[in-house]
């Protein structure tokens, strides 16, 4: 019980500390694309947080495989250095032994990753989904601040005293557009309303700002004179209609409902989901004998090929992903025979691993 516990706390924390790292990396890459999006006045910055939140069981099923392989490289290796594994084998620990105790933090990790694939990262993906589809029909001035000058759509410059209590209309609005004419004369238009509030036209769905009680003034540059117009509505169209987000995909159901779905694309992503718990005890088996270094090599001789190994495992099972859900390979065979190819890799050189009598 001591080695077991030592051997497990050398791998899980080894573990946490690479994982850590590559989910800062990979999380502050995702949100620097949605604070540029929310700069540029797509989503409000008010939702980046949830948004990140959602996405990490997502991050999860993806790291935790990577970090506990690179956690057994490192972790062991580091024992092999101190010569440690050797004494661990002269005093009669076996290289199943080894083996053995590395599948009980295998199975912790398989089991939380099972947890991201099979129900957290499907549901927080359509939980993003609602809620960024949910921003796309709502207003467009959710992503502007009161008492600022900001870009608001394509070319518009907009300024407003508030917002109402439940944020759904403008008070105190102003909007400077640039625009042309029919005849392509350029202009500037400005606009200054006492309130305004967004609609959808739901024939041709479009969505319009109704601006009310105000005036709209057109200028064209080089002359000295401008047109105004007062108006107790006017409306400013947003946005054409654009093609709403398929949210009965696939990679947004549930995983129950995915066995009793014969397409192509959901045969696709349940392969997907079910084959990341098993990955993480092929990839151990394909670590134990990887962590194997010699003192004068270091602890991280081999940790560029078991990279190349992982990365191979992972672009073939994508690779995988996207022809199944094309049609062009069967679902029958799947991603299956890459696992079993995996398998027969980390059995075979675990074999020759116990040929020179100690594990790795």
């Amino acid at each position: 019980m001591i080695i077991f516990r030592y051997l497990t706390r050398e791998i899980l924390l080894t573990m946490a500390a690479v994982a850590g790292v590559l989910l800062l990396v990979i999380m502050g890459s995702r949100f620097i694309r949605y604070f540029a999006d929310a700069a540029e006045g797509d989503i409000p910055a008010s939702i980046l947080g949830t948004l990140m939140l959602f996405h990490l069981p997502g991050f999860l099923e993806l790291i935790l495989p990577l970090a506990f392989f690179l956690g057994i490289l490192l972790a062991y290796g580091q024992l092999y250095l101190n010569s440690e594994i050797t004494v661990l084998v002269a005093c009669g620990t076996s290289p199943n032994r080894l083996l053995q105790v590395s599948l009980v933090p295998a199975t912790l990790v398989a089991l939380l990753v099972a947890l991201c694939s099979l129900w957290l990262t499907p549901a927080g993906a359509l939980h993003n989904a609602v809620m960024l589809e949910d921003q796309r029909s709502r207003i467009d001035f959710s992503a502007l601040a009161p008492g600022r000058f900001q870009e608001f759509g394509s070319g518009r410059t907009a300024y407003m005293e508030g917002l109402s209590d439940d944020g759904s209309e403008m008070r105190g609005v102003f909007i400077s557009e640039r625009q042309r004419r029919s005849d392509g004369t350029p202009e500037t238009a400005v606009t200054r309303a006492e309130g305004g509030y967004q609609t959808l036209d739901p024939d041709t769905g479009s969505r319009f700002l109704v601006l009310a009680d105000g005036e709209r003034y057109s200028v064209d540059p080089g002359r000295h004179e401008a047109e105004r117009l007062e108006f107790d509505t006017y409306a400013v169209r947003l946005s054409q209609a654009e093609e709403r987000r398929e949210l009965d995909s696939p990679e947004y159901a549930t995983t129950a409902a995915l066995f009793g779905d014969d397409s192509p694309r959901a045969q696709a992503q349940l392969q997907w989901r079910l084959g990341l718990p098993l990955m993480v005890f092929i990839l151990t088996l394909l670590a134990m004998p990887l962590s194997r270094v010699n003192p004068r090599q270091g602890r991280f001789a081999k940790l560029l090929p078991a990279i190349f190994l992982h990365v191979s495992y992972l672009s073939l099972l994508l690779a995988a992903l996207d022809a199944i859900g094309r049609g062009s390979l069967p679902a029958v065979i799947g991603m299956w025979p890459i696992h079993g190819a995996f398998l027969a890799l980390g059995l075979a050189m675990m074999a020759r691993a116990q040929r020179k009598g100690m594990s790795g």
